[in-house]
């Protein structure tokens, strides 16, 4: 277990630094929001494949509440298991945003003033989360786990640009960044409605996952992939 609090907390950490870091990054080199955002986009994508296949395949971290918390409801993971996976990765995030400040000569931990809301963003995080939720439960419904980092690197890339959100979908990764003031910050008063919209989302992800795919063995999903080739 202790294997698996420290893989939470270093693979949320790098996450939110990759996330933060790369926004300050890319504001410092243009001011065109969307040569931002791309460069916001390709970095955390880039970072979050890696550190599936790191953390994720070899040990099984999560680096996001809103997937844990369906673990636990599922009894794949022990509550008091779950709510030690949830600090560690909240900690990560606190840890990842210090970090990407620090490196950019700015405070560790800052309050941004950047204010997220409304109900198209508050819808934007509720289909981010959900299609992440699915993603997540189909790979593991279908056993191809293999490909987890590159297609949930690839639903959180597409959700950058197609929700009003911009996909955070990921309440560790939210509260680490409302403590940077930069391009990535969100207020800490919005805080809380985004996590609401994510757990939304997780729980309806979860539900769709338990409609389109059925429990099955390892022998049973290879079988059907053989009937369907």
């Amino acid at each position: 277990m202790w294997t698996r609090l420290v893989a939470e907390f270093l693979g949320t950490a790098l996450l939110v630094a990759a996330v933060v870091g790369s926004g300050i990054m890319g504001a410092a080199l243009s001011t065109d929001n969307l040569v931002i955002l791309l460069a916001n986009m390709v970095a955390t994508v880039a970072a979050l494949g890696v550190l599936i296949w790191l953390l994720g395949l070899n040990i099984g971290a999560h680096f996001n509440p809103a997937v844990t918390m369906i673990a636990v409801i599922r009894r794949e993971l022990n509550p008091t298991g779950g709510l030690a996976c949830i600090s560690a990765q909240v900690l990560g995030g606190l840890s990842g945003v210090a970090l990407a400040n620090v490196m950019f000569d700015l405070p560790a931990w800052h309050a941004a003033s950047t204010v997220r809301a409304g109900t198209g963003i508050w819808l934007g995080e509720v289909v981010a989360t959900a299609g992440l939720l699915l993603v997540v439960g189909a790979l593991g419904r279908t056993n191809r786990t293999a490909m987890a980092p590159v297609v949930i690197a690839a639903w959180i890339g597409s959700a950058y640009f197609f929700t009003a959100s911009t996909s955070f979908a990921n309440p560790a990764v939210t509260v680490g960044r409302a403590f940077t003031d930069t391009f990535t910050g969100i207020a800490p008063g919005s805080v809380l409605p985004f996590i609401v919209a994510q757990l939304i989302g997780a729980g309806l992800g979860a539900l769709l996952t338990d409609a389109l795919f059925r429990h099955t063995s390892p022998s049973t999903a290879a079988q059907a992939r053989e009937s369907a080739s």
